[in-house]
């Protein structure tokens, strides 16, 4: 993403140097909010045995606390001057989620999400790490609650299935 492609009126002023390295690597992760949101979703959706209200419950809510993840970060991008998701295509390929396109069984639907949200916390700490060697500490403050919560997740995830 250089300078170059971006409209003049979405360029967004700012002095913070590695914005575009920046963006590059949040993009990736509003991609992946967007991956995971839907696929907790469905898995909300498609619950169904002996602990279904248990499991449709977390599911939906652990699903909103990744919803609000995508506008923060996503904001954050324009906040740099960059641009950022703009289709569903733009989110395939920028993804490292995988698409669960299948119905799955309780126990397996909660093991992708384990590792999904395990997955994704390392990928946060990846952006978290190039946010932090151009000192963009708005930037790396985000990611440090949202890997919290992604850890969270993911502990109740691991614990569910005990």
């Amino acid at each position: 993403m250089s300078k170059k492609t971006i409209p003049s009126k979405l360029a967004t002023p700012n002095d913070l140097r590695g914005c575009q390295e920046i963006c590059k690597s949040i993009n990736p992760l509003v991609a992946d909010a967007f991956a995971l949101y839907v696929k907790t979703k469905s898995f909300h959706w498609h619950m169904s045995g002996d602990h279904f209200r248990d499991y449709h419950l977390l599911f939906d809510e652990q699903a909103g606390q990744i919803f609000a993840m995508i506008d923060i970060l996503a904001e954050r991008v324009r906040k740099l001057g960059g641009t950022t998701i703009c289709s569903i295509n733009h989110i395939s390929r920028l993804q490292n989620i995988k698409d669960d396109e299948v119905i799955l069984e309780p126990k397996k639907m909660i093991q992708h999400l384990m590792n999904d949200n395990k997955n994704y916390a390392a990928y946060m700490r990846s952006a978290h790490q190039i946010c932090a060697d151009h000192e963009d500490v708005a930037t790396t403050s985000i990611l440090e609650v949202f890997i919290d919560e992604t850890e969270r997740r993911t502990w109740f995830l691991f614990e569910t299935q005990a």
